[in-house]
């Protein structure tokens, strides 16, 4: 398993962890910091200059992932990775990418409070700044407590185990983390286990409208992204049912009736994508009230009904060009065939 103990900067989460590793048997630490300072190594400075903090960067994401499952490949056991975590969708994509891989993530918080915190950031001397270290000072620890504020206030502490560490020494706070793993107060991640296609899959999405023709997109907790409701279809499974089956899972709608085709839509391999075919459907409109009551569901962060212009904002290219040929579709009464989005064809 891997214990990702998250926390402000400065919460004392390195120092924590290395003790941690001594408390718990067969245990390695993982400090994804060594990703960050690799980074100066591999991209170009223009590159690196468009974001503030390397996690902004889709690289050190993917690389933070496939380190740690290749790690705990190589030497098993439990993994302690300290690292800070406060944008929602990158837990997601991180925490959801290594249950894919079927390695559980006990995620807990460090929390001593903003005073001590601030304390502590003042209190330590100013860190140098190598090239290849990123901006670690104080001023910029400092300028990172106001979102840390706000992801506790939201996600953050629903959804990791929190210690308050305001009066712990490391060694205490070592002794606490090991005892909420042991106990399973700091209970694995509960994120949606979707294994990451290893070939072309078939995928079935359903487009449900509400009164007014807007159409609902769902944000999952296991990827990131707004999504149509759907999934990828199983061995020997017909895709409409597969979308029905997929809605019912997500949203908790059961549909009375198979929905219509609207698009087939070809999606290139696209590294490390693998593509494939993908359906969209036409699920109907439904009673808005009703689906207040259940969204969103055990696998969603939020819903929304959006129209056409809306969607543009939210779905990645390719997704939104799928989503306005089988609104066209939709209109016309016909059925569109698609490659990467493209109708070929009458």
């Amino acid at each position: 398993m891997i214990v990702w103990i998250n926390g402000a900067f400065g919460a004392g989460k390195t120092s924590a962890a290395r003790e941690l590793i001594e408390l718990i048997p067969n245990s390695t630490l993982f400090d994804p910091e060594v990703i960050g300072g690799t980074l100066p190594h591999l991209l170009p400075p223009k590159r690196l200059d468009e974001v503030s903090d390397h996690q902004d960067l889709p690289i050190w994401r993917r690389l933070v992932i496939d380190a740690a499952a290749a790690l705990h490949t190589e030497v098993g056991g439990t993994l302690v990775v300290p690292m800070t975590l406060l944008r929602q969708e990158y837990r997601d994509e991180i925490f959801g990418s290594l249950a894919a891989r079927r390695i559980p993530v006990r995620h807990v918080l460090l929390d001593p409070g903003e005073t001590i915190l601030r304390e502590r950031i003042t209190g330590r001397p100013p860190l140098p700044d190598p090239p290849d270290a990123g901006p670690r000072t104080q001023q910029w620890a400092l300028d990172h407590i106001e979102p840390y504020r706000a992801a506790r206030a939201g996600w953050l502490d629903a959804d990791a185990h929190r210690i308050d560490t305001s009066a712990l020494t490391p060694y205490e706070t070592a002794e606490r983390l090991a005892e909420a793993v042991r106990s399973d107060a700091a209970r694995v991640s509960d994120i949606v286990q979707t294994p990451e296609p290893t070939a072309e899959t078939l995928a079935a999405g359903v487009l449900l409208f509400d009164e007014q023709d807007r159409v609902l997109l769902v944000d999952p907790t296991y990827k990131a992204g707004w999504e149509f409701p759907g999934g990828v279809v199983e061995p020997g499974e017909a895709p409409a049912r597969a979308g029905v089956r997929e809605v019912a899972e997500e949203t908790g709608i059961q549909l009375a009736d198979l929905p219509g085709l609207l698009v087939a839509d070809w999606e290139p391999p696209n590294p490390p994508g693998y593509g494939g075919m993908r359906f969209l459907f036409d699920g109907g409109r439904l009673d808005s009230g009703a689906v207040r009551m259940l969204l969103p569901g055990p696998e969603l962060r939020g819903w929304r009904f959006v129209t056409e212009q809306e969607a543009a904002d939210l779905l990645p290219s390719v997704r939104y060009e799928r989503l306005r040929w089988a609104l066209r579709a939709r209109e016309r009464g016909a059925v569109l065939y698609l490659e990467a989005g493209v109708p070929l064809g009458g």
